[in-house]
């Protein structure tokens, strides 16, 4: 995986985890649009990882040169439409987005590829970065960071995961 595009939530979920350093491991390059920093240093849960995410100087944050898209101004918050604004400026195809809607939207709208925070900790598993994927779902749970079941379900199942003990 080459460069990518990150909203907010995932940021905030690798925040909670202390694994912001998994972007960095599993890509060339990360771009955060300049929204979406603002949104983070804003709150998330907890302010979960802010430290670690302002000494991420590895991270590249990037405004917007045009204005947004009015559609998508009309159907997702400020950071999500800077998410989709900013890879379609770019000619990237990759965003890591959380939220179901805006995923939707990016996919069948505008054609971008979308992964979101369970997809990155199957890829991280597979890399050797991280021993096991279920004790991240649980602890992204414990903080109030909720993925639905089916989703961690299919990442426990494609990590390799799925009916080991605790």
């Amino acid at each position: 995986m080459s460069r990518i595009i990150c909203n907010s939530g995932p940021i905030i979920a690798l925040g909670i985890l202390a694994r912001l350093d998994l972007l960095r491991s599993l890509f060339h390059e990360v771009l955060v649009p300049e929204a979406v920093k603002h949104e983070n240093e804003q709150g998330g849960v907890k302010l979960s990882g802010l430290a670690d995410f302002r000494r991420a100087d590895w991270l590249r944050i990037v405004p917007l040169q045009h204005q947004r898209d009015a559609l998508l101004e009309s159907l997702l918050d400020l950071g999500e439409a800077s998410v989709i604004s900013l890879a379609l400026a770019q000619k990237a195809s990759l965003v890591l987005i959380d939220e179901r809607k805006t995923r939707k939207v990016a996919r069948d709208i505008y054609g971008l590829q979308v992964i979101g925070t369970a997809r990155l900790l199957v890829e991280a598993r597979r890399k050797n970065l991280l021993p096991e994927i279920a004790p991240q779902f649980q602890k992204l749970r414990d903080e109030g960071y909720w993925i639905h079941d089916s989703i961690v379900k299919v990442a426990l199942q494609e990590a390799g995961e799925l009916g080991i003990p605790k």
